[in-house]
């Protein structure tokens, strides 16, 4: 079927999605951690919550360098920890957020030169074959219900064929980072007319032949034919669903994302096939469907580029700052925009002669929003989109300041380190992920000698060098004066990081007690910890400690109202204050 590359222009209806897309590239943003009390129950602020868990008095022994020693102390914290009720983990994302980033992209793949076309066509094939409306009815939603089997088999095989421990280290491994890379720059260059991803002729030939059978078989194979044909266009997008989800997400996550997308893709043939007068009123085919393709190509290469930065952080190469990261981004916004205004083209493009109202206020967002990054690259924390850029410690330009709430942007401690603590362990790991103005500490035994020198609690804060969460956190509640200044002067701050590759020394190493793995990088040595102990490998985790390494359990920080709000300030607040009185106590 030859489809029309010329006539109406971009319609209004993407305006609402594309401007979702540009200002929500990496997706929605989920929980933080879980917290417990003494009858393990919690409640949440939102996608803020905090952890305190009944356990009996126990400190956490100082680890030998000899093998067999870290192991005992492994195996008692063990007897000691509190028995877990569940090890499954909070995932990053809700099933529900990658069902509706699914149903978003499904929307997307309707107005996509593939599939478009198909709609008047399909809808008149199975109105004239039925020969009443009734009938062509069900036969639609037999064709709508098939094209949502197969992407749901789909998304079930991904999760079968990795299984769920393989999809949980999916967003910190540098191998699957560097191909999603990979893979995401050759959807984008597809999007851009460069070449186009195609299944074998021969398989759409087959399930074409096979459609002609009638009955339900033939609706499943004339479904089939569809998703086989259509594939040049979905596939870029089906790809970097289940990517996400599959990194991001719950085991089900892929499934979850692709019932989302096929149930927006079989939506309209159902509709329309209700109400067949109404495919008078769709837009003609035509250039402005090709135009969305090369938006959503643009948007993949700039999508691909926060996988390159996980690996750049997780594995040291310190190449990756964020100035760069944001000039890319400003660049690909550019192109966009005089894309939008018919200033560039590409050889499948067709004239833009004018702009229309949905193209000038579509550039006009694009155009606000390069704008918005540019103070970026001087330092300017950007909070909409934070969680998606590198840390504002790999900027090489930081002209911005943190208040401490105190009227100065430094502080010093308030009582002296004593000398025989020594350097902080690791600390050359993490200038990158640091935040200004705080000197945390990232060794668990030297925090517990630092706490009891200074006589302040700990706070742990489990985080990573790829947790968007914890970015987010960081620059939208960390960057308030008062949680700031309680911080740097309340608490010795511990940041464990939990994908941290750097390998431990061989006398270090061991094998984990309560997963049976051999633990052998930094990261992994916290991650057991966080998993072993607070029973959670959800980042960021916010845990409290007295100088004995005992969980504060009278902070009363679980106590948080539900609310709306993603980041609450005074909720945070009222954790923090609720661990130094029980500290105080």
């Amino acid at each position: 079927m030859k489809l029309l590359n010329k006539g109406a222009y971009l319609r209004a209806g993407l305006i609402t999605f594309v401007s979702i897309i540009i200002f929500n590239i990496a997706g929605a943003n989920p929980a933080y951690a879980v917290q417990k009390k003494a009858a393990d129950t919690s409640v949440s602020a939102a996608d803020v919550t905090f952890t305190d868990i009944l356990t009996a008095a126990d400190s956490l022994a100082i680890r030998k360098k000899q093998a067999d020693s870290v192991k005992k102390a492994e195996a008692a914290k063990a007897s000691k920890a509190p028995a877990a009720a569940s090890k499954t983990a909070e995932k990053p994302k809700s099933l529900w957020q990658i069902f509706i980033e699914g149903l978003l992209g499904g929307f997307t793949a309707v107005i996509l030169p593939c599939i478009y076309p198909l709609l008047p066509l399909t809808v008149s094939f199975f109105t004239k074959k039925s020969g009443s409306k009734s009938k062509a009815v069900m036969q639609s939603l037999i064709y709508g219900v098939s094209i949502i089997v197969i992407y749901v088999t789909l998304g079930l095989l991904i999760s079968i064929i990795f299984g769920s421990d393989a999809l949980n280290e999916l967003a910190t491994n540098g191998i699957f980072n560097i191909f999603f890379f990979l893979l995401l720059i050759v959807f984008g260059i597809s999007f851009l007319g460069a070449f186009e991803i195609t299944l074998p002729s021969s398989l759409a030939n087959k399930l074409d032949a096979n459609s002609d059978k009638g009955g339900l078989a033939g609706i499943f194979f004339m479904a089939s034919t569809l998703v086989v044909v259509s594939f040049s266009c979905t596939g870029p997008i089906i790809g970097t669903l289940l990517v996400d989800a599959a990194s991001k997400g719950d085991r089900l996550g892929p499934a979850m994302g692709m019932f989302g997308f096929s149930l927006a893709l079989a939506l309209p043939f159902t509709i329309f096939a209700l109400f067949p007068s109404a495919l008078k009123t769709l837009p003609k085919s035509g250039g402005w469907l090709n135009s969305v393709k090369v938006v959503l190509g643009f948007l993949e290469l700039a999508f691909a580029l926060k996988f390159l930065s996980n690996v750049d952080l997780a594995y040291h190469w310190n190449w990756f700052d964020r100035e760069i990261f944001l000039s890319l981004w400003i660049a690909i916004g550019l192109l966009i925009g005089l894309y939008l205004i018919g200033k560039i083209k590409f050889s499948h493009d067709s004239d833009v002669k004018f702009l229309t109202i949905p193209r000038t206020f579509l550039a006009i967002i694009v155009f606000a929003f390069v704008i918005y990054m540019i103070p970026g690259l001087w330092g300017a924390p950007l909070k909409s989109i934070s969680a998606f850029l590198p840390p504002e410690a790999t900027q090489d330009f930081n002209l911005s300041a943190i208040p401490d709430g105190s009227g100065s942007s430094t502080a010093s401690p308030s009582a002296a380190i004593p000398a025989s603590i020594g350097e902080r362990k690791y600390a050359a790991n993490y200038t990158r992920i640091k935040t200004k103005g705080l000197d945390a500490w990232y060794d668990y035994d030297q925090a517990l000698q630092v706490s009891k020198a200074l006589h302040k609690p700990i706070l742990i804060d489990f985080t990573g060098f790829n947790c968007v969460n914890c970015r987010k956190m960081e620059a939208n509640v960390w960057s308030d004066p008062q949680v700031f200044s309680r911080l740097k002067n309340d608490f010795i701050l511990l940041q464990l990081v939990v994908d941290d590759k750097a390998e431990l020394p061989v006398a270090e190493q061991f094998v984990s007690d309560y997963s049976g793995k051999k633990i052998t990088t930094l990261g992994g040595k916290w991650s057991n910890l966080e998993a072993q102990r607070f029973n959670s490998n959800s980042q960021p985790l916010y845990v409290m400690l007295n100088s004995d390494g005992n969980l504060l359990k009278d902070a009363s920080g679980a106590e948080i109202p539900t609310s709306p709000a993603n980041y609450d300030i005074a909720s945070y607040l009222k954790f923090l204050d609720s661990g130094i009185a029980a500290y105080k106590k």
